[in-house]
């Protein structure tokens, strides 16, 4: 049987990133997501609901968080979840908890003092980066832009049917 485990949130980060970084030397960000949902109740009153959501980044994703976010910053994080299960060892009891680890992310909004996002986009979407020692591929150029042509006007010498 076919099984889906994706996430797509936006939301603001509810404190600074916290970056660790493992014994190979691998970053790890944890993040606070909050995000919230709008809706009006049958006697027509409005509410707004936020919940509260764990992220964790690794690789270059978690570094480029760390970089360019703070507590506030709107935030597009695509992702799985994963439930992380273990032994209280104050009160022997199991115990559990849901998370979402992120693959991709997008920087929301502008940049702190004005300006857009990074490299004054509306924002920035990066994805997990390739191992380390892999080769990396040049940046291909920027696609040419043409006007739209005019199939009555657009027509070369050599094109006219007769």
């Amino acid at each position: 049987m076919a099984s889906l485990n994706k996430v797509m949130l936006i939301g603001n980060l509810t404190r600074d990133p916290e970056i660790k970084y493992t014994p190979k030397g691998t970053a790890i960000a944890d993040i606070g997501l909050a995000v919230n949902r709008n809706y009006t109740t049958e006697s027509g009153e409005k509410r707004e609901e936020v919940t509260f959501i764990d992220v964790t980044l690794w690789g270059r994703t978690a570094e480029i968080v760390g970089e360019y976010c703070k507590k506030g910053r709107p935030l597009f994080v695509e992702g799985r979840l994963q439930l992380d299960q273990w032994d209280d060892k104050q009160t022997g009891q199991k115990r559990s908890k849901l998370k979402v680890v992120g693959d991709n992310i997008q920087l929301l909004g502008g940049r702190e003092g004005g300006g857009g996002g990074i490299e004054g986009g509306g924002g920035g979407e990066f994805k997990e980066a390739p191992p380390a020692g892999a080769p990396r591929r040049p940046a291909a150029p920027p696609p040419q832009r043409r006007p739209p042509a005019d199939p009555d006007l657009d027509t070369g010498g050599d094109d006219i049917p007769f």
